[in-house]
């Protein structure tokens, strides 16, 4: 397993976006991906792209966010993107992504990253604390960076 930064090793950015897409999203269209990709280069919304790779496949990520979504924009970074392929789910890997980010967080000198969830009792089992539910009818959560 290799931990891999997708802002800088670009041959998983294309999968990465079309995976957010396919998850949350619409599928796109070879344009719509590469302006996604350009956003994400840009830096202005994305912070960082985080993924684990075997054999050179890409197994899941996890992001970083300046803001996601509309409401509570007063709060940054946020936990965003976790994801990991049906086929390696039950392994492990998102315990490994959730370390990856808080890590990389800590580096950013972060100390608190929040997210946004419809999940019911998921995020808990990494150290999120609720905070309040969301007009979007989802429920505002935050980690703790720094124990």
């Amino acid at each position: 397993m290799i931990k891999v930064d997708l802002k800088t090793d670009l041959s998983f950015l294309k999968e990465y976006v079309e995976l957010c897409a396919l998850e949350w999203g619409k599928p796109k269209n070879n344009i719509e991906i590469q302006d996604k990709i350009n956003l994400i280069l840009s830096g202005d919304k994305v912070i960082s792209v985080l993924g684990i790779v075997e054999d050179r496949k890409l197994i899941g990520f996890i992001s970083l966010f300046k803001y996601d979504g509309d409401e509570r924009k007063d709060l940054s970074p946020w936990y965003a993107t976790m994801y990991v392929k049906e086929e390696y789910r039950g392994n492990g890997y998102s315990k490994v992504l959730n370390e990856m980010i808080i890590e990389e967080a800590i580096k950013l000198g972060y100390k608190r990253i929040y997210l946004k969830t419809d999940l019911n009792n998921y995020y808990e089992k990494f150290g999120a604390i609720y905070v309040e539910d969301l007009k979007c009818g989802e429920k505002l959560y935050y980690i703790d960076c720094v124990k």
